[in-house]
């Protein structure tokens, strides 16, 4: 005599490895990102060498108000992400106020930072955030 499983644990068993695989990869796969983020280039720097590099060099450019302004453009990145997020879009604005020689960072170099750290599809939120804030972005528009 067999004794009585109810159906769903047998479907549980069959379906559970394969939401565990899946899980495991998607984790994986940021793993993996980031591992290659890690990899030195051509010039024996990796992207996070140089990333913190810019950070570093800008230190002292950064104003309250700047900061202020990133930590708004990163409010919709969830909360696991913010800091990664937080940390390119940061060295982007940092490269992009250090060539152009600017003694402080601007909302101008945060603006233009974040779109070109950004992927086309994150273009939309900004556009809708500069509008609320009342701060026109038509010289931005051949980036976007």
């Amino acid at each position: 005599m067999q004794p009585d499983v109810p159906v769903f644990w047998n479907w549980f068993f069959v379906v559970w490895p394969f939401v565990l695989l899946g899980l495991m990869s998607i984790g994986g796969y940021f793993m993996f990102r980031k591992f290659l983020k890690l990899l030195p280039m051509a010039d024996g720097r990796s992207k996070i060498d140089i990333q913190n590099e810019y950070i570093e060099k800008s230190r002292g450019m950064w104003t309250d108000e700047s900061k202020e302004f990133l930590e708004a453009l990163v409010q919709p990145v969830p909360k696991p992400f913010r800091d990664v997020a937080k940390q390119s879009i940061a060295a982007r604005i940092a490269q992009v106020a250090l060539e152009a020689k600017a003694s402080q960072v601007t909302r101008e170099h945060c603006i233009e930072g974040y779109i070109l750290a950004t992927p086309k599809r994150d273009h939309k939120f900004l556009k809708a955030f500069l509008q609320e804030k009342g701060i026109d972005y038509s010289r931005y528009q051949h980036l976007m």
